[in-house]
């Protein structure tokens, strides 16, 4: 003998749920949002992540600051990824990479000996490198990288070296554009020899990081663009 089970009938609440539930997915499927564009829109971030160390320089009369590589850097991967040009974020990605080491032992390291910290400072400044990094891996992820790079990144260095050394404030030698660099005094008594000697080690630096990164991320021929 077969025992037929009835089902029992849905209420109110349950065809109504199950009614909105189904809206709501026929208007995601009718207003989607393509892959392509939301990579793009990532870009928006590192924008912001410059502004907010805008807001910070502007705070303390210091904006000259911006155009150090790593702040600047950040300009650079915004509009490579809301532009989808590829070259433009492994530039400012190859560049990202040592801003993070060299932010962590000139600016995080004196953040311990301050009595009093600003927080927005400490807030912007993380933002634009760990941030900008984060940003830029992703992106870089996406559109992989090719060994060339490292050159397009030198060309970039020069540029805003020269840029800096013409408008920013030679106390605040921004990328090292002005004057010899801190402790390197003693064992440089010319800025000629130093800048010679640091923009060698730059270049070299740049080919490294470049080829590390190629290792993880290799680029193919149709995606050297």
């Amino acid at each position: 003998m077969q025992i037929r089970i009835l089902k029992r009938p849905r209420d109110f609440r349950e065809r109504f749920v199950d009614k909105c539930r189904l809206r709501v997915v026929e208007t995601i499927s009718l207003l989607p949002i393509p892959r392509s564009q939301r990579f793009r829109l990532l870009g928006i971030l590192p924008l912001l992540f410059f502004l907010a160390q805008a807001i910070h320089y502007w705070q303390i009369n210091q904006l000259g600051h911006l155009l150090w590589m790593c702040n600047v850097s950040n300009i650079l991967l915004g509009f490579g990824l809301l532009t989808a040009r590829a070259r433009l974020i492994r530039i400012a990605v190859v560049w990202l990479v040592p801003g993070l080491f060299i932010w962590w032992r000139y600016v995080v390291g004196e953040w311990f000996g301050y009595a009093n910290l600003d927080w927005w400072a400490v807030f912007s400044s993380t933002l634009a490198h760990v941030g900008g990094l984060s940003v830029g891996i992703v992106a870089l992820r996406r559109v992989r990288i090719d060994l060339i790079t490292w050159l397009y990144a030198f060309g970039w260095y020069v540029l805003m070296q020269l840029v800096s050394h013409l408008i920013t404030a030679p106390e605040l030698n921004v990328n090292v554009s002005q004057k010899i660099y801190g402790s390197w005094y003693p064992t440089f008594e010319s800025y000629f020899k130093f800048w010679f000697v640091l923009t060698v080690l730059v270049g070299v630096c740049l080919w490294l990081i470049t080829w590390l990164l190629s290792k993880l991320w290799p680029c193919g021929p149709k995606e050297q663009a």
